[in-house]
């Protein structure tokens, strides 16, 4: 089995006016940048990705995060709620299987005890 580190995921860092800027963070395992101009890209050096983001698609993507910030709140509460809810349902349903389980576990404890319970009857005759 190989050890293998996953490279950080680059996220803008924000200027005192709440504006989505680049900078280049410190790059340990190589990073990935989610602009979309390379799929699954990993840059691994501070110079690699200083000439990444001056590329006409990722200034185009900074751009566009910058016009539509007021509605990454919007998605996160929205995923938040989604998130509760998921928890809520996976709790109701591992709840619902314990249940179930327990039932089924009585059922056969019952069954299995009317089995070894069970007398044969008195008048039976062996045809062998």
């Amino acid at each position: 089995m190989e050890l293998t580190l996953t490279p950080d995921t680059y996220t803008p860092s924000i200027d005192e006016n709440g504006n989505y800027i680049d900078n280049i963070p410190i790059i340990k395992n190589g990073i990935l940048c989610l602009c979309g101009s390379t799929k699954d890209k990993v840059y691994t050096t501070k110079k690699k990705f200083s000439t990444h983001i001056k590329t006409q698609k990722h200034q185009k993507w900074l751009i566009e995060i910058n016009q539509h910030k007021a509605n990454h709140y919007v998605k996160l509460t929205e995923a938040l709620e989604l998130v509760d809810n998921q928890k809520k349902i996976i709790a109701k349903l591992t709840n619902d299987l314990q249940q179930k389980s327990f039932e089924c576990q009585q059922t056969i404890t019952y069954l299995t005890q009317q089995l070894t319970d069970k007398k044969q009857p008195e008048n039976l005759i062996d045809l062998l």
